[in-house]
């Protein structure tokens, strides 16, 4: 017996594939502006970086000299590197803790439906994500002067100092100043993220709990920390990954100083690349390429700390 297709079906079958083709065309041609500035204005500058930072070019002459791997090696023998890269963990190693717990803590207050005027409060914590950073360094230098700032005239009111406080302008307090800002300048979008997990805990088993007893700090410790876990490891990483990249923030409130106290990895790279007489290219670009490499370092844990966790939901 033989089968045949009908003339209705066979027609069809016959459409489908040019309208198929069609809808594959009109997909790249809206993703080609895409594709070519991402291109443009992502692709081609890392590519160029790797290039250059086997050269010695200042950016200007016409030409860039092939040196091989000689930048790598006086960036690594540099000790100003390696003091903006342990600035740059420190950063990372105050600021991460400081913004996940408090952001955790913030939203377990602002998730409970008996906090008054929670909606407001959320608002007031993600009004400064979305204010340019550059904005906030700048208002930040005033805000912290030490003769007219509100924060030096509040503390002489409250007679807690007699004479101002130089944030910025003292090594020792300059880049706690500046975690301190970049922790409310972002706490926010953390905020965000915990609110979302925090949807994820089943309301029927706090109510299980409670009709067992359970007040509010049992609650707490032995079923919404618990459930958060694997949100903690995605959340963590991510502000780990953020806070590598707090170059406009530094650059406006302090520019790497005093004395180089503030001067973490990006701010060490643009003034080679940039703010020095005679510019260095190459070796900026040498220095750009290690910490992209720690920065990819960063993101394949991300990676596997994701597949971990979807790992053990699917186990649990």
């Amino acid at each position: 017996m033989t089968l045949t297709l009908s003339p209705v079906r066979a027609a069809g079958t016959g459409t489908a594939r040019p309208r198929r083709n069609r809808t594959t065309l009109y997909v790249w041609l809206f993703l080609t502006p895409t594709v070519l500035l991402y291109g443009a204005f992502t692709v081609y500058p890392i590519i160029s970086s790797y290039v250059y930072s086997l050269t010695d070019w200042n950016g200007f002459d016409e030409g860039a000299r092939f040196i091989g791997l000689a930048n790598y090696q006086e960036v690594l023998a540099d000790p100003m590197f390696w003091s903006s890269f342990g600035l740059t963990l420190t950063f990372m190693v105050i600021a991460v803790p400081l913004q996940v717990l408090t952001t955790l803590l913030l939203a377990i207050l602002l998730n409970s439906p008996k906090m008054p005027l929670r909606n407001l409060f959320r608002t007031a914590l993600f009004l400064p994500v979305v204010t340019t950073t550059a904005i906030v360094g700048v208002v930040m230098q005033f805000v912290f002067d030490p003769a007219s700032g509100p924060v030096n005239l509040a503390l002489r009111e409250t007679g807690l100092v007699t004479e101002g406080v130089d944030f910025l302008g003292q090594s020792s307090t300059a880049l706690f100043t500046t975690i301190g800002v970049y922790v409310w300048k972002w706490a926010g979008i953390t905020l965000v993220y915990w609110l979302a997990a925090l949807q994820t805990v089943p309301n029927e088993v706090y109510e299980a709990a409670r009709l067992d007893g359970a007040g509010a700090p049992a609650l707490l410790r032995h079923i919404t920390l618990p459930l958060l876990k694997p949100f903690l490891i995605i959340i963590t990483l991510l502000s780990i990954e953020a806070s590598l990249q707090v170059f406009d923030l530094v650059l406006t409130m302090t520019g790497g100083g005093p004395f180089y106290s503030t001067e973490v990895i990006e701010v060490y790279i643009y003034r080679w690349a940039f703010a020095g007489t005679v510019p260095r290219l190459g070796y900026a670009s040498a220095a750009a390429v290690l910490f992209g490499l720690f920065v990819c370092v960063i993101g394949l844990m991300q990676l596997l700390a994701v597949r971990a966790t979807r790992r053990t939901r699917r186990a649990s």
